[in-house]
């Protein structure tokens, strides 16, 4: 058997932030608007900060207005929630989200509850998680289970019928993707630390979405031969006495089963991204009742 395609998510998420910035582009000439994507980053977590410094890079490239906000380590819950009523009453704001973690001090449910529904780049607060949920529509969707849906279709456009495993049971991914997968017609399967027989389920699976956060945890032996393969997980390791990041999936042997398979870096990550600036022009046509040009 051929060794698996791999899915280029990095060209993949090019793709869409070209498609992106051109409805920009017609958003400013036909309407006189401009997208405005915000980022609120609490302290000076390292990590945090470079995601940050890349999502104003893309929002940029795209042709939308980029704002970020810092607050120190020792912010409190309500200066925090001073800054996010701000953001809500902002027409030049379409979108924001505030970076996670958050320290101690500050509950992140009171966080996300806090924001406009309608600018929630995330797509956490629980109004837009019902209507994931329910199927109803129109609200704002997680950008990475959005990705994972849009990479999965680049193998097979029309996923109807699959027998789908997610790997986890987070509200970031799992649990989001789970909902996404319904609406595509999947038969989902939720799989996690206590599924019991974990190996049987996944080795069943014609769409295995792995985001279970433990580093080569989905051995090549569990996966289904011609199975598709969506890694989430990024995962610091140490080997040789050098830092390498790894997915979730066991990749090198995984890769010789799977019909294709996303890698680690390169797959997943750059479609969060990409998803959140989409994130930010659908919000800013909506607010505006402007309806998009098709791709």
């Amino acid at each position: 058997m051929a060794e698996a395609k791999i899915i280029d998510g990095k060209a993949i998420a090019e793709r869409l932030r070209a498609q992106v910035a051109k409805k920009v582009g017609w958003l400013k000439a036909n309407h006189n608007l401009t997208p405005g994507l915000a980022v609120v980053l609490v302290g000076e977590d390292p990590a945090s900060q470079v995601y940050v410094r890349n999502k104003g890079l893309a929002t940029e490239a795209a042709g939308m207005n980029s704002f970020t906000h810092w607050l120190p380590a020792t912010a409190s819950e309500q200066e925090l929630l001073e800054l996010i009523a701000r953001l809500n009453a902002d027409p030049a704001v379409s979108g924001f989200l505030v970076q996670m973690p958050l320290p101690k001090q500050i509950n992140p449910d009171h966080i996300i509850a806090a924001i406009d529904p309608n600018k929630d780049a995330d797509g956490f607060h629980l109004i837009n998680v019902g209507r994931l949920a329910t199927g109803v529509g129109g609200g704002m969707v997680p950008c990475t289970p959005r990705g994972c849906i849009i990479l999965a279709k680049t193998v097979r456009p029309d996923l109807s019928g699959l027998d789908a495993v997610v790997i986890g049971r987070s509200n970031i991914v799992g649990k989001p993707v789970a909902q996404m997968l319904i609406a595509e017609s999947c038969t989902v399967t939720v799989a996690h630390s206590r599924t019991k027989d974990l190996v049987g389920v996944v080795r069943r699976a014609d769409l295995v979405i792995a985001a279970v956060g433990r580093p080569r945890m989905i051995k090549g032996d569990w996966i289904k031969p011609g199975a598709t393969v969506i890694d989430v997980g990024i995962n610091r390791v140490d080997e040789g006495g050098k830092s390498r990041l790894v997915g979730d999936v066991d990749f090198e042997r995984a890769k010789a089963v799977a019909g294709a398979i996303t890698p680690v870096p390169g797959g997943v990550g750059p479609m969060t991204i990409a998803c959140l600036i989409e994130n930010a022009l659908n919000a800013c046509a909506a607010q505006n009742g402007v309806v998009l040009p098709k791709d």
